[in-house]
């Protein structure tokens, strides 16, 4: 579908809501003023430690958005749609070019947001390898426009650009973060309110404020990250008052907290069973039935997360008001075999620590359908490489499909399509590239979320993964401290108003 050229999109039009709900992205507690006071330091508790060095292309983004390090053109608001972040506007020149307008910013390390700044960043995005997955499926070329605007041309029309802009993983970073061949350092580099200064390994990192920041000084005068995977020890922490916030509390440690400091959010996280179709038994689509088949999601929701979650109905969850209506049966499933004592590693990773608790419980279930199941349990670090890499026959992992771009479609394109970035399931199947690829090219927001749909029955129909619980996050947030971004995009957590 063509854009009539040079028609002007308001923000926030692009989309429909797509989620019920909202975030502290606004109000008293997320004012800043210049005359702020010094403020304390803020101590916070984050679940997955690096593990690219804070690389801003692959999982380390989103660490960095959410302790308010990096920024990219556009934001998320409350209901999904796009909203002005470095660009305070956009225009849509014609049906593959984008011009956004810049506001005045300046980069950490004291030099100017330009045009020509933003359009080398998202050059070097382009490039990264392996590349970022908000990217996925998308040829994209940035450059300076007349009157100080960039522009962005992709190869195909894409109706929702200014929602992959929002992306963590396309953060703007000023020239000096490149200049180390092969490497991007977002120390002192990027546009936040916190300006990473210090990091320890992948145990701790210290963020000053950034006095010059374009939203206002922020109220607190730095956050200081500690990166615990046991989520006992969170808890623990907040309890013991070593930290002012901790993320991602465990279902089974949230009685425990005094009620003042649980914060529950519903999001746009499922905790999947990934089946690998590429090798191994699950290449047999009648065993990826048979395994499907022996999974009772109820028994997780009500049991593993004691209530605080859904049992799984799709890749999209309820907290996207828009797809319970809109669902469509699986498509084309194969007649389940029997297993006959079929060996199978199951593994999961245990910084969200009811995965392993789930993983437990489907070991039980898959062996009592006819499987021989083996468990493997790691830290996330140290598993994610062999994830991708296809070495075990399923993986139990947990997804916020709007967190790479806010865009249903896109999930399914870097998570479920033969070049998704993201696809644990290893699915390479034409029909649903063509399924994706079709959904892609729509611009009416009723007539691209049934495309998504479509695809999504026929991806649920390979059987090649099978979603489990629609999870709501925990969040423990002491009772003195204010302003915390509460995000059901789990990208944001910390910004100009959160204060102790």
């Amino acid at each position: 579908m063509r854009t009539p050229r040079r028609r002007r999109l308001l923000v926030g039009l692009l989309i429909s809501p797509l989620l019920t709900g909202c975030f502290a992205a606004g109000g008293a507690d997320s004012d800043s003023s210049s005359n702020a006071g010094s403020g304390s330091r803020l101590r916070v508790a984050l679940a997955f430690p690096p593990t690219e060095n804070f690389s801003p292309y692959g999982a380390d983004a989103t660490l960095l958005s959410r302790l308010g390090v990096t920024e990219g053109l556009t934001a998320l608001d409350a209901n999904g749609s796009p909203a002005p972040a470095l660009a305070e506007s956009w225009t849509r020149e014609d049906d593959r070019t984008w011009l956004f307008t810049l506001r005045e910013a300046t980069f950490q390390d004291g030099t100017d947001v330009t045009a020509a700044t933003v359009a080398a960043a998202l050059t070097h995005a382009t490039r990264a390898e392996p590349q970022p997955a908000a990217l996925t499926g998308v040829t994209l070329t940035a450059k300076v426009a007349g009157d100080g605007r960039i522009s962005v041309t992709t190869a195909a029309p894409d109706p929702v650009l200014p929602l992959r802009m929002s992306s963590p993983a396309l953060a703007v970073l000023a020239p000096k973060a490149f200049t180390k061949k092969g490497a991007v350092d977002p120390v002192g580099t990027a546009t936040g309110p916190f300006e990473l200064t210090k990091t320890t390994g992948t145990t701790a990192a210290t963020l000053d404020r950034f006095d010059d920041y374009w939203g206002g000084r922020a109220q607190a005068a730095g956050v200081d990250a500690r990166f615990i995977a046991d989520g006992t020890a969170r808890a623990n922490a907040l309890r013991s008052g070593q930290v002012d916030i901790a993320e991602s509390i465990p279902v089974a440690q949230a009685a425990s907290l005094d009620k003042a400091t649980r914060r529950e959010t519903a999001t746009a996280r499922t905790a999947f069973l990934h089946l690998n179709t590429k090798a191994g038994a699950f290449k047999d689509a009648k065993l990826r039935a048979a395994a499907r088949a022996a999974v009772a999601t109820g028994a997780l929701a009500d049991g593993v997360y004691e209530g605080h979650a859904d049992a799984g109905k799709g890749i999209y969850g309820p907290a996207l008001s828009w797809a319970e209506g809109k669902r469509v049966q699986p498509v084309g499933r194969a007649k389940a075999a029997a297993p006959d004592d079929t060996s199978i590693t199951l593994a999961t990773y245990d910084n969200r620590p009811e995965l392993p608790e789930a993983a437990q419980v489907l070991k039980q279930q898959l062996e009592k359908a006819g499987f021989k199941v083996t468990l493997e349990v790691r830290e996330y670090s140290r598993l994610e490489r062999d994830l991708f890499a296809g070495k075990f026959d399923a993986a139990v992992a947990a997804r916020n499909t709007m967190l790479d771009t806010g865009d249903p479609v896109s999930v399914l394109a870097s998570d479920y399509t033969c070049d998704g970035g993201n696809n644990l399931s290893l699915l390479c199947d034409k029909k649903v590239d063509q399924a994706v690829a079709k959904a892609e090219g729509i611009e009416d927001t009723a007539e691209r979320q049934d495309a998504a749909m479509a695809a999504e029955a026929l991806i649920l129909g390979s059987d090649a993964v099978v979603p489990l619980v629609h999870q709501r996050i925990i969040t423990g947030v002491d009772a003195g401290v204010q302003g915390v971004l509460l995000d059901p995009y789990e990208r944001t957590l910390v910004g100009t108003g959160t204060r102790r």
